[in-house]
């Protein structure tokens, strides 16, 4: 395994991607790593489409936006000014775990939280994390919301 592979983490803006984040983070830098930051919109983002204003239909474009302000947000969480220093950010449109998936063929980790913004939470994990253990190309790592919310050093 190249060490210039890149650790990919799925961010959503909850706690518990905002965790997995500081923790990919952390692999990023002890692997000496590109750390990718990849937030999806599906057809139906309902938590995105919650914090525009309140009768209007988004856009592609306003749900992008969102999305952009949702994951800069979690990296000021995760990191505060001590971002990792190969970090990039995408936003895709599409199912969240298929995207996930599909980029974890050329990575040496993807990096999840053990649940989203969406599901149940009586589930011990989300959709998005169990579908991405069971079908990944390369390993998981599925990080529970730790009490540490220290930016990582």
């Amino acid at each position: 395994m190249s060490a210039n592979q890149r650790i990919v983490v799925g961010v959503d803006g909850s706690e518990f991607s905002t965790t997995a984040l500081r923790v990919a983070g952390r692999m990023a830098a002890g692997l000496d790593a590109p750390l990718e930051v990849i937030t999806c919109l599906g057809t139906s983002d309902f938590f995105l489409a919650s914090h525009l204003p309140e009768e209007r239909t988004a856009s592609a474009g306003e749900l992008e936006e969102t999305a952009k302000r949702l994951v800069e947000e979690s990296l000021e969480r995760a990191f505060g000014d001590a971002r990792p220093e190969r970090l990039t950010r995408q936003v895709k449109f599409g199912p969240p775990a298929k995207i996930l998936v599909e980029e974890s063929k050329d990575a040496q980790l993807l990096v999840v939280g053990r649940r989203g913004k969406g599901g149940l939470l009586a589930q011990v994990m989300g959709s998005v994390s169990g579908v991405c253990v069971a079908h990944a190309h390369c390993p998981v790592l599925v990080v529970g919301q730790g009490g540490d919310n220290q930016p990582a050093e």
